[in-house]
């Protein structure tokens, strides 16, 4: 049995309570290692998901319709609920996904979870229209650039609102690069992780 510990994160809506992995690097195996996308980063708190979450939680979602993608441990999502936002959290690994269902239930906070691979996004598409689409530090690699400049068009309608956390991480410059030939881009700091930007996207009309 994988050893947890608890992180407690404090945020507009309240203190929030998560549990995770004592020690992610124990649940890799050789076969991770061969494929970086199975390493388990879902694992770990990172001070993005803390900004995301810190952004979402000061704002007042009443009923609007939220997708988060790469759902992690689910902070964002759960500080969206709080704040009245009818939420989806996504992850392609199916342990992020129940890790997220846990801590939702932990902090009494209804939320859906689902298993969605950007590769293979049909089933959030179909979904589709959402208010707020939520993603924290998930533009580690250079592949996912395309997946999610692909994808994200598909999410949201002109009213919509794409909310990117990231610690300036090199494939992230390169999104933010190629973005405004489709998105209006307006950046800002966070005043929970220093070295984290959140980055607000709308469609051009």
């Amino acid at each position: 049995m994988t050893e947890t510990v608890e992180e407690l994160v404090a945020l507009p809506v309240g203190e929030i309570t998560l549990t995770r992995p004592r020690d992610a690097e124990a649940l890799l195996n050789e076969d991770d290692f061969e494929h970086e996308e199975l390493l388990p980063y879902w694992a770990e708190l990172w001070s993005s998901a803390v900004a995301l979450a810190h952004d979402v939680a000061c704002r007042s979602l009443r009923g609007a319709r939220v997708l988060e993608l790469g759902c992690g441990l689910g902070l964002p999502s759960i500080a969206a609920a709080r704040a009245g936002g009818r939420v989806l959290a996504t992850d392609w690994s199916p342990e992020a996904v129940r890790a997220t269902a846990d801590n939702a239930r932990r902090n009494d906070v209804e939320l859906e979870t689902a298993i969605a691979a950007w590769g293979a996004p049909e089933a959030i598409v179909r979904r589709a229209a959402w208010r707020f689409v939520l993603a924290s530090d998930v533009l580690y690699e250079r592949r996912n650039v395309d997946l999610l400049l692909e994808l994200l068009p598909r999410l949201v309608d002109q009213s919509g609102e794409v909310l990117i956390a990231d610690p300036g991480r090199r494939p992230a410059e390169a999104f933010l690069e190629r973005a405004p030939a489709r998105w209006h881009v307006t950046s800002t700091g966070s005043p929970r992780a220093a070295r984290t930007r959140i980055h607000r996207l709308r469609l051009r009309r």
